[in-house]
């Protein structure tokens, strides 16, 4: 697994062994982050006049796993990342990958099940959703993720989900675009003001 692209393209992530992670390809990864950077989505009032979007972004990357795609929103311009993971080796990982790229003071780890977070600090332009396929959590996590000030009006919400499972978009959002790459689905979603 690798940083697909900005200034620390081509570098490796650490995948433990045996960890019950799944991370998502680097075909998909490449996939979403293009659609973000030049797509045609609703961004925030704040980044929608941006050549790149994720400049400067605040970004949620939540059930983080290894940290994969944050650290490529960091590598892409983000100016500061939280990573929401509540498995021990998952963030270990995600800890290892972050200091490997030297890129401690944009990012931050909160171990915590998204499912029941913390209240946020400040909330985010854009949350990255990569949740265990065919579990049915991407839906409660959002509620979740909404009801805790994690999720700014007008935030872009992209979910990773396996392409033949269901999925209720939560009230209060609006789908904007959905793609299939193998099998992976990527949902985008608007957060209404």
């Amino acid at each position: 697994m690798r940083i697909v692209a900005g200034r620390h393209r081509g570098r490796h992530l650490q995948t433990p062994e045996g960890l019950a992670v799944r991370p998502t390809a680097d075909r998909t990864r490449e996939a979403m982050f293009n659609i973000l950077e030049r797509g045609k989505l609703p961004w925030p009032a704040a980044r929608a006049e941006a050549a790149n979007p994720l400049i400067d972004a605040r970004v949620l990357d939540a059930f983080a796993g290894t940290g994969a795609l944050g650290l490529e929103a960091v590598s892409r311009g983000a100016a500061q990342v939280t990573f929401m993971e509540n498995q021990a080796a998952a963030v270990a990982a995600c800890r290892d990958n972050i200091q490997a790229l030297g890129e401690q003071s944009r990012c931050e780890i909160v171990p915590y099940d998204v499912l029941r977070p913390p209240r946020a600090a400040i909330p985010c332009d854009v949350v990255l959703m990569d949740p265990p396929y065919g579990q049915g959590l991407a839906a409660p996590a959002i509620a979740a993720l909404r009801d805790t000030g994690w999720i700014v009006p007008g935030a872009l919400l992209v979910i990773e989900l396996m392409a033949t499972e269901d999925f209720a978009v939560p009230d209060g959002f609006t789908t904007v675009d959905a793609r299939k790459y193998g099998k992976a689905r990527l949902v985008f979603l608007h957060a209404e003001a």
